[in-house]
């Protein structure tokens, strides 16, 4: 499997992206001649090697004649249109600009339609947006993780007036995606670098396990006084998942207990699933001084450790929780119903790595059913999984999105605790604001 890892020490922007990019191999031929393909009279691509702070990087920059025209989506897409770009390319371009026009919309109480981009419609930044979905194309990643993202602090102008740091559009493009308290008094993330994280980004996380290949490094134009202005790319390999499985990486979260009844902990275990863990479950342990305790396990994603970790402070006494990054493998799922002498069971339908499929029936449909049925639960389960075993295929049932967190705190009998979550991001947010002939936002930042 191909990884590519964006390390995002001083933040992103757009330019700063491509420049990483192209720096890790990604053919500049390419790039250029689909960015030639949109027809942008007096448009040229700079490529050059630059020092920042002692190490060398790539660094794009882009010149075209003076433009004022604010663009709305119609205005983006009759460029487009006109370009000579692969369909996961265009798609990909489509997604970052759609993805900016919901985020000014919301910010701007609009709609998409009708908003007109300020900086993300000048040329320089068309030309930073399709080349990033060229380059990413052609580096054909299967996954892109990403570190923590910093915005910096302060101030920023733009076409709408001062504005605090991180900008408005920027704000909302980066709802979800852990940030990072970087203390530089600069925009260090634009809106058109974080559209790129909220679109593309599956996970994120520290560097993962791989066997790097390239290291590609861009550069801002912004000179920061303490550490060098760059984005650095690591392009590499891991070993596969299963066929048809995916990957991820989730927070394993742990804490001590040894002062708290079994109904604590269960109210607990409810609030971290609310909290968006996929999965909590309790260990006996003996504590210090032959005390009997338990230690509270849980999984979530990255982006709600840090409200995981406020639910376990705040409903339990614990004085400390121990963390670590952990990568999985995840089997996908679907729901499914199987009709059974007491009636239709729901249930989670599998693959399995060698062919065939497993079916796991919902602990609450059973439960229910029993209940109504006076049978024993046992029964439920095993005329369940015959049924499906059986001919026909399950029925479908209602569509479960994608692989979302299973909160159904009875479990599902299949004693799988890597419940699988949904990294495919609705990135329908923003990205940069401002007039064609103010390039300071993501060429002199980021």
């Amino acid at each position: 499997m191909k990884l590519a890892h964006l390390d995002l020490p001083t933040g992103i922007a757009g330019d700063m992206t491509l420049a990483a990019l192209l720096d890790a191999g990604v053919d500049e031929a390419a790039v250029r001649a689909a960015i030639d393909s949109l027809g942008l009279e007096g448009v040229e691509l700079h490529c050059e090697e630059v020092v920042k702070f002692g190490f060398r990087a790539k660094n794009v920059r882009v010149t075209h004649p003076p433009q004022h025209a604010h663009r709305g989506l119609k205005e983006i897409t009759a460029i487009l249109d006109r370009g000579k770009l692969t369909p996961t390319a265009r798609d990909l371009a489509d997604r970052l600009f759609h993805a900016v026009a919901v985020a000014e919309a919301r910010v701007h109480g609009s709609t998409p339609e009708a908003i007109h981009f300020h900086e993300v419609g000048a040329i320089d930044s068309i030309v930073d947006i399709v080349g990033c979905a060229v380059a990413f194309d052609l580096l054909g990643a299967d996954r892109i993780t990403c570190s923590a993202v910093p915005t910096g602090r302060g101030r920023v102008k733009i076409a709408h007036g001062v504005c605090p740091v991180p900008a408005p559009a920027t704000a909302e493009l980066l709802k979800g995606v852990p940030l990072d308290a970087v203390p530089v008094d600069a925009e260090l993330t634009t809106p058109t670098g974080a559209a790129i994280v909220a679109v593309l980004v599956d996970g994120f996380g520290d560097l993962p396990a791989m066997t790097v290949h390239e290291v590609g490094l861009g550069a801002g134009d912004l000179d920061l006084p303490d550490r060098a202005n760059l984005l650095r790319l690591f392009v590499g390999t891991a070993e596969d998942a299963p066929r048809g499985f995916g990957a991820d990486r989730v927070f394993l979260l742990e804490t001590n207990l040894d002062d708290e009844t079994p109904e604590t902990i269960a109210h607990a275990s409810a609030k971290l699933f609310e909290a968006g863990a996929v999965d909590v479950f309790a260990l006996p342990a003996t504590m210090k001084k032959g005390r009997s305790g338990v230690v509270l396990s849980v999984l979530c994603p990255p982006a709600r450790r840090e409200a995981c970790e406020t639910v376990l402070f705040a409903e339990t006494a614990t004085f400390g929780v121990r963390r670590r990054l952990l990568d999985r493998t995840t089997r996908p799922r679907r729901e499914a119903a199987v009709e059974t002498a007491f009636g239709s069971v729901q249930g989670k339908v599998g693959p399995k790595p060698g062919g065939g499929e497993l079916f796991s029936p919902e602990f609450d449909a059973c439960a229910k059913i029993a209940a109504d049925r006076r049978v024993p639960l046992r029964d439920v389960y095993r005329a369940a999984e015959a049924a499906f075993f059986a001919a026909p295929p399950p029925t479908p049932a209602a569509a479960s999105p994608g692989h979302g967190h299973d909160h159904s705190h009875g479990h599902d009998h299949s004693h799988d605790h890597s419940h699988g979550h949904d990294h495919s991001h609705d990135h329908s947010h923003g990205l940069d604001h401002g007039s064609d002939h103010d390039h300071s936002h993501d060429h002199t930042h980021g």
